[in-house]
């Protein structure tokens, strides 16, 4: 496939699919084009370079991921956007599993050391996570690997006279990665990350011929360090360094984070209907930049739905995205769930089923205030317990705001009293929750 009508066309479809599938003759020269329209490429190393080598021929590229849990959640998938874009333009990827990195801990971004984790956790997650990534990229262009495979026996002192003696602790005190951690506590062992990453790219290139590495840009200073280290080795091939901006929300905060914890792609950590409503209900300010990033619906198209419909705009991009990653059914389902929560009804709600055997309020009813019935408990109690509110307190204030409805109804009254053993539970205007009340 070579017609080049539309510069930013790709091979073929991306959603889902196989593109190029190991066909020698599907290539597009345009990557570079279409991951800078889409807002992926914040910085590159030798960027005319880059963009010429992307142009002339498939090249091979590498993307790094640590099991440092068993499953990836919406930051690794933006990652795996530009993967799957430069495959799909006929590039050949590496996915690095980086078991022995996760095993140091990378400095970057952190405020103190990671927890340390042991090697057969890792080792498990890694599994886990091979199974999950397998599911978003093209695995007949892909090529994966795990760094511990090859630092595995490889002698203390061998690392420091062959990739130590390249770094000097001059140079890296003056990285922001480590920096920051110095009046935190850096450790000598954070600061062999650098040189573990490096090696990795190295390593790559020698074996795989790989010359680019991509990734977000808190990896920009390990990046650029295999790109360093390869020079002063003597590799005579330029390597290439390329960094998507961290996926952050319009005012600058992490995105990913829901009152549950990460938004995992994987349905037994994050349901796909609250996949879903996590994309409904992003800031408007947000979703121009997140339609660009998580689906290939054309840039112009984008500018006007946002422009003329931002509601219209959510909603598409909430039934897009969790198509491509749970599948066009329970992106489906998950659309026709919040339509039916949003008409009042909760058959279809996600549920979770609330024991308050013992339970009670630790703050007695207001002065005044009747009884307790035998029988009914303060719906203070029973909120708390559900994972859409985090205790009493933040209960009786979302009361008193008037954020909370019980079965279509206003809560007002902090001592009110209920003695329903299923009901919806409304709180703000977009969170809804099926209680189950077990005694």
């Amino acid at each position: 496939m070579k017609s080049n009508q539309n510069k930013n066309k790709l091979p073929s479809k991306i959603e889902g699919g196989t593109a190029c599938g190991g066909v020698s003759d599907c290539f597009s020269p345009n990557a570079f084009e279409i991951l800078k329209e889409r807002g992926f490429i914040q910085l590159t190393s030798h960027e005319e370079e880059l963009k010429t080598a992307l142009k002339k021929g498939p090249i091979t590229f590498y993307l790094g991921i640590e099991p440092t849990a068993d499953a990836i959640h919406i930051g690794h998938f933006f990652a795996l956007m530009v993967f799957k874009i430069l495959q799909d333009c006929g590039h050949k990827g590496i996915l690095l599993i980086g078991s022995a990195t996760a095993r140091v801990g990378d400095p970057s971004g952190k405020d103190d050391i990671r927890q340390r984790m042991s090697v057969e956790q890792i080792n498990q997650n890694a599994e886990k996570m091979k199974e999950v990534l397998s599911r978003f990229i093209n695995v007949e262009r892909t090529t994966f690997v795990n760094n511990a495979d090859w630092f595995r026996g490889y002698d203390y002192i061998d690392v420091l006279d062959d990739i130590g003696v390249h770094f000097t602790i001059a140079d890296m005190l003056t990285k922001e990665c480590y920096k920051n951690r110095l009046g935190a506590g850096l450790t000598f062992k954070e600061m062999g990350y650098l040189l573990i990453q490096s090696q990795d790219f190295v390593h790559l290139h020698d074996a795989y011929g790989c010359t680019l590495q991509i990734g977000g840009t808190d990896q920009w200073t390990n990046i650029l360090g295999g790109v360093d280290l390869a020079r002063r080795l003597g590799r005579k091939q330029q390597l290439f360094a390329l960094a998507n901006p961290l996926l952050t929300k319009s005012d600058g905060q992490k995105m990913g984070k829901t009152e549950k914890g990460v938004l995992w792609v994987t349905p037994n950590k994050t349901s796909v209907y609250d996949f879903y409503q996590y994309f409904v209900n992003v800031d408007d300010a947000d979703v121009e930049r997140l339609l660009t990033f998580f689906t290939m619906i054309p840039v112009t198209e984008i500018k006007n739905l946002c422009k003329t419909d931002i509601v219209s705009a959510k909603k598409r991009m909430a039934f897009e995205v969790t198509k491509k990653i749970h599948g066009e059914q329970a992106a489906t389902e998950a659309q026709a769930m919040a339509q039916q929560l949003f008409s009042g009804t909760s058959d279809n709600a996600p549920t979770e089923h609330i024991s308050i055997q013992g339970t009670r309020s630790d703050t007695p009813p207001l002065s005044g205030h009747p009884s307790i019935l035998e029988g009914s408990y303060l719906l203070v109690d029973i909120l708390a317990l559900t994972s859409i509110i985090k205790s009493k307190r933040e209960a009786r204030e979302l009361i008193e705001s008037g954020a909370i409805q019980i079965d279509g109804e206003k809560i007002t009254d902090i001592n009110a009293t209920t003695n329903k053993k299923e009901f919806l539970v409304k709180k703000g205007k977009k969170t809804f929750l099926k209680v189950i009340v077990k005694n």
